[in-house]
């Protein structure tokens, strides 16, 4: 017999009442309850839900309590999943009746599906007043607002069809499924997400990076119990500068992490040759690379030791190949052929790049690199103008080419 087509993952901690609301959801969907699975990941709650599935079919699987760990709770839940698709529903949700069928049907190989999340009070609902709303035998609940930014994203990137490296933003894990054997494949979430918000972010960014298409299903409609997060009450202020705070050291756009501190996973990804260069050209030349700007050199242990000695140790600069937790999260992957140093920042440089027979200096974005292993579009390896560079001789004496830019 073969599995289920898709694998319902609901992150879960001591909220009964709501998770068996989300359950009357699913129970009622349009998708044969013999299509879909339903894993409810337990973030240690202090008692084990016990759970009537009924005609469902479910599992409930745990892990110690160790602060708030959706994201691990959500991976948790992806190990045990057996479907071909995943969907992640958080167990504040209800489903409306064709939910799972949407979304389903959506999300294809390498595709990230965000369905809409709507707003309703449920405080002190049964189970059975859920049933009858969901089959409109009943009163339906209060309506709450809807956040005004994520109707815009939507609209402004035509439901995600016109994503870019900033649609990101537009991606709520409560309401998102994916191809659970791509999902894997990119490492699931990160489990260094230990606060609430943020990985969702993360994720969809680093889906993104590796080849993935986005789509948001305005008619899959998922109740979320209560108001968006700004309308809570708590401290948002504090929670959103710690989410961000923590996205910056994973992801790299300057929208997240501005400009100015060095991080260990750079924007932009430098890769040199420079076996056959002079000190003085690598003394001249990398620190033009690195400067203000958001990017680490990897020298793919071309560099000997006095040449790391002299770039004073900067954790920018690294002796082997870059690893493959940067390369997922990077944006840019730059490869420098010649000893050259830069005259602008990688920022503008990039912008100003366009497709050269020849040139000391290649970039690519690095959702560019992907689609091209895959074998979907070609490749798209662009050169640095001109004027961005300029080589430097192998007869140059550092100490007087900083003193002509001072």
């Amino acid at each position: 017999m073969s599995g289920p087509l898709v694998s319902v993952v609901v992150p879960y901690y001591d909220a009964p009442a709501r998770l068996e609301r989300l359950l009357e959801g699913l129970r009622q969907q349009t998708l044969g309850t013999d299509r879909f699975e339903v894993i409810v990941a337990d973030d240690g709650s202090p008692h084990t839900p016990h759970i009537d599935w009924g005609e469902l079919d479910g599992q409930v699987v745990r892990q110690a309590r160790r602060g708030f760990r959706a994201a691990a709770a959500r991976n948790l839940g992806l190990r045990a999943a057996t479907g071909a698709v995943v969907c992640f529903l958080d167990a504040d949700l209800v489903p409306a009746p064709d939910y799972l069928e949407q979304m389903a049907a959506a999300t294809q190989e390498r595709c990230v599906v965000v369905g809409a999340r709507r707003h309703v009070d449920l405080t002190d609902w049964s189970p059975r007043q859920v049933r009858a709303w969901l089959l409109s035998d009943g009163p339906a609940p209060a309506r709450l607002t809807d956040p005004d930014w994520l109707e815009w994203g939507y609209h402004e990137t035509d439901d995600l069809r016109s994503a870019d490296d900033l649609s990101f933003r537009f991606v709520i894990s409560a309401v998102m499924s994916a191809d659970r054997q791509f999902l894997c494949r990119v490492g699931g979430f990160d489990e260094t997400f230990v606060a609430y918000g943020g990985e969702d972010w993360e994720l969809a960014q680093r889906c993104w990076l590796a080849g993935a298409t986005l789509r948001h299903l305005p008619g899959a409609v998922a109740w979320h119990d209560g108001p968006d997060a700004g309308g809570r009450g708590n401290d948002l202020v504090a929670l959103k500068n710690y989410e961000t705070a923590h996205l910056a050291t994973r992801l790299t756009h300057p929208l997240i992490r501005g400009n100015g501190l060095v991080h260990a996973i750079p924007d932009v990804v430098i890769e040199a040759d420079v076996g056959q260069w002079s000190l003085g050209q690598i003394l001249v030349a990398v620190p033009s690379w690195l400067g203000a700007n958001d990017a680490g050199v990897w020298f793919d242990d071309t560099a000997d030791a006095a040449s790391l000695r002299a770039l004073g140790a900067d954790p920018r600069v690294h002796a082997g190949p870059p690893p493959q937790h940067v390369t997922a999260r990077c944006r840019f992957r730059v490869r420098v052929d010649s000893p050259v140093r830069l005259l602008t920042s990688w920022r503008d440089a990039i912008a100003a790049s366009g497709h050269r027979e020849t040139a000391p200096v290649t970039v690519e974005h690095s959702r560019d690199r992907a689609l091209a292993l895959l074998g979907l579009t070609p490749r798209q390896v662009r050169a640095l103008p001109p004027q961005a560079t300029e080589p430097v001789p192998a007869q140059i004496v550092a100490e007087r080419a900083r003193a002509s830019v001072t």
